[in-house]
């Protein structure tokens, strides 16, 4: 879950004002699933909701991060990282493996 809050803070810090459908088909989930993300994360703290009316005269929204969001953004970021880099060690070592199996 970690890594959707993680894609999902980082989608609404660069557009603030994006709308729950486009981060559903920015993001590849359901829009159901963003709505139960971004509710919790409201829930933590991590982000805040105001209400906005934009040109076409509908009610929209604008989520911002909190400070406390903006932390935990770095924290999953470097978690995020520190395991992506793990993995891609873990891949190189193997294919280093596989090559020399391949040697005559």
């Amino acid at each position: 879950m970690d890594e959707h809050h993680l894609k999902l803070l980082r989608e609404l810090s660069k557009e603030p004002g994006i709308s729950q459908r486009e981060l559903s088909r920015r993001l590849g989930m359901s829009l159901g699933k963003i709505n139960y993300l971004l509710r919790a994360l409201i829930e933590k703290g991590y982000v805040k909701i105001n209400r906005f009316r934009n040109s076409g005269n509908k009610l929209a929204y604008m989520y911002l991060l909190t400070p406390k969001g903006i932390a935990r953004k770095i924290e999953l970021t470097y978690s995020f990282l520190k395991r992506k880099s793990a993995e891609y060690e873990a891949l190189r070592r193997e294919i280093e493996e596989l090559k020399k199996d391949l040697e005559p």
